[in-house]
């Protein structure tokens, strides 16, 4: 792995414990075993450095839930797969963590990957739930854009939850009661 993406990727998981304010350059370049130098050879600075590992993250985290959302299924069968994946609900959402940090929420440059990620996730589940509407899946009341930003929703308000628990029960029952609501009538 390059010097770049050892910064990159260390920045990616101090960001994650630590948030922005925590990260500093030193604990960085201590974490990707890098010189002192090579922080400002790859990068402009901290920002700069800080910027590309959060659209890794994002990057990343859109490939993930794409890989589920776009699987096979019906659309709840899907929703119901991007809810119950795997996740390591005790350290929270490397996205989403990023929202409670007053240091990114205060750049708009670093903010906009988070806000896009998180847009195209909602438009992601809504196509879904349009989908399911058009297929008599779901109720034809329903708001597609109501039920993504609810599913965004119980998974970040999931993570909280379970972070200040210490335990995935409360995001596991988060995540059933949301599908309980979501599942499809048979009558």
């Amino acid at each position: 792995m390059s010097t770049s993406e050892r910064l990159i990727e260390s920045t990616r998981e101090l960001l994650w414990e630590r948030g922005y304010t925590g990260t500093s350059p030193k604990a960085i370049l201590e974490r990707a075993d890098a010189g002192q130098g090579s922080m400002y050879h790859h990068f402009k600075g901290k920002p700069d450095l800080a910027l590309a590992a959060i659209r890794r993250t994002a990057e990343e985290m859109r490939a993930t839930a794409a890989g589920v959302l776009d699987g096979p299924g019906t659309p709840y069968e899907r929703i119901e797969a991007y809810l119950r994946r795997e996740r390591d609900v005790l350290r929270g959402c490397p996205v989403g963590r990023l929202t409670m940090d007053p240091d990114v929420i205060a750049s708009p440059e670093l903010r906009a990957p988070v806000d896009e990620t998180l847009e195209w996730l909602r438009g992601r589940i809504a196509g879904i739930v349009e989908e399911g509407k058009s297929r008599g899946q779901f109720a034809p009341g329903l708001d597609a854009g109501e039920i993504a930003a609810a599913v965004v929703a119980t998974v970040q308000g999931g993570y909280v939850l379970a972070r200040a628990s210490g335990s995935p029960a409360v995001f596991d029952a988060g995540v059933r009661g949301l599908l309980s609501l979501l599942a499809p009538r048979t009558s």
